[in-house]
């Protein structure tokens, strides 16, 4: 069963797709990531000496602080931080550079950040240092998560910071009628009976050995790093928009492949 959009895309089209890096000249790595009129710039500061409380310093750290607007920080805002550092810890190489912190700040329109907030932040033990990935919410119109997930992936990468792989993310939605459509707006996504974060890895840049991008003797590119639902659904439904949704990562992988393969990080690069 099909359904008509009403920007006229089919249920399986992308917003158009843009990217920029190397954007911010005192940040060590920066990517400006949009998916329509969701745009979200993100900028790593880093990797700097020390972990943080309860963490392991034989690893290196990332932590994800998500700045609203106005106000105290709420429950949605919580979910993003946890799903936002689960998924960067599953594709950093940690083991590189271990004692040190990387913080991902979050900052939806508006939040205007303290002077620390851009540079290095102290902590109790030993005045240790963490590194900042400033992620900037420029606008959001649906689908905000996994377009932070894919700034937050280019960035790491135009600061050089050892990654395992690639990865993509991309939301499905399913309507009352049972059909399944990719990448909703914001009016979109609030109409929708549930709907999905998927995060794929992309093994086809992975810097690791040869035989350890398997699991189970299948290869990565099947696998999935994140899976997040909202609403209720199927298995059936949920396993459609899996499987929409990997067909769809491919486009998507396709793209940051070609923006970080530029020779110009500057230059921006568009799909549609």
């Amino acid at each position: 069963m099909e359904i008509d959009r009403a920007d006229g895309r089919t249920p399986n089209q992308l917003r158009p797709l843009a990217c920029s890096r190397g954007i911010l000249n005192r940040a060590h790595g920066s990517a400006n990531w949009s998916q329509g009129e969701t745009k979200v710039l993100a900028a790593v500061y880093g990797p700097k000496a020390g972990t943080k409380k309860n963490e392991n310093p034989e690893k290196a750290c990332i932590e994800v602080i998500w700045k609203p607007k106005t106000g105290q920080i709420g429950k949605p805002e919580k979910e993003y931080e946890m799903i936002l550092k689960r998924t960067l810890q599953s594709i950093c190489l940690l083991s590189v550079n271990p004692n040190t912190t990387t913080s991902v700040i979050v900052q939806e329109p508006g939040y205007i950040p303290p002077p620390q907030a851009l540079s290095c932040n102290t902590f109790f033990a030993g005045c240790q240092l963490s590194s900042y990935a400033l992620l900037q919410v420029v606008n959001d119109d649906g689908a905000l998560l996994p377009c932070a997930i894919n700034a937050a992936c280019a960035a790491l990468v135009d600061a050089g910071i050892p990654l395992k792989n690639l990865a993509v993310a991309i939301c499905c939605c399913l309507t009352d009628s049972g059909c399944v459509i990719l990448d909703p707006n914001k009016l979109e996504e609030q109409k929708m009976k549930a709907f999905v974060y998927l995060v794929f890895p992309n093994s086809i840049l992975s810097v690791l050995p040869e035989g350890s991008s398997q699991v189970g003797g299948e290869p990565v590119e099947y696998g999935i790093i994140t899976s997040v639902t909202h609403g209720v659904m199927s298995v059936d439904d949920y396993l459609h928009c899996l499987q929409r949704g990997r067909a769809a990562s491919a486009k998507l992988s396709d793209f940051l492949r070609r923006n970080l393969q530029s020779h110009s990080p500057g230059d921006l690069s568009k799909a549609g």
